[in-house]
């Protein structure tokens, strides 16, 4: 027969051994990666405009100044990049004058701020592309705005672009 006090201490016994078992491990709370929304706005901002800066700054002569634009970019953007500015180079054209951004307007971001989307708005009026004999290779139909929409996500290195699609030229007015 099994005392009393036995039948007592089994299941304390458990208890406590169950209390100080691992419990299941919790996820960790995904954290922002902006303090707001603001703030991630205007951080893909400034990497757009160094995008655009560093494209200004391309030597289609010079393959290695094409750098500085691929490291601000990934995914499809990148990509695309790389095809046109390689047959750029491959056809012996130049880049020619600057683009301006004249807009960036916000449009939404993810919950964690991971990825944020904006219409930019760029003037291309005082750029071109030349072929050998200096004469533009661009249709003369080429609008002086280029109206994108534009996705940045999140790298180990901050907000890259990673995806632009054009939009309608409206987009830029107002």
């Amino acid at each position: 027969m099994v005392s009393r006090g036995a039948v007592v201490v089994v299941p304390a016994l458990v208890l406590f051994l169950v209390g100080c078992a691992p419990g299941a491990a919790t996820a960790p709370t995904p954290t922002p990666a902006f303090a707001s929304e603001a703030e991630a706005f205007a951080a893909a901002e400034e990497v757009y405009r160094a995008y655009n800066e560093a494209f200004s700054s391309i030597d289609l002569g010079d393959p290695g100044t094409f750098e500085a634009v691929f490291e601000l970019a990934t995914g499809d953007f990148q990509k695309a990049d790389r095809t046109t500015l390689s047959e750029l180079h491959a056809e012996g054209y130049s880049f020619v004058g600057s683009t301006t951004v004249v807009a960036f307007k916000p449009l939404d971001a993810s919950p964690l701020l991971d990825t944020v989307t904006a219409v930019i708005c760029v003037d291309v009026s005082m750029s071109d592309v030349t072929g050998a004999d200096g004469r533009s290779v661009l249709p003369e139909s080429r609008p002086d705005l280029n109206a994108l929409r534009v996705r940045f996500i999140e790298s180990s290195s901050g907000l890259l672009i990673d995806h632009a699609d054009r939009v309608e030229e409206s987009k830029c007015a107002g």
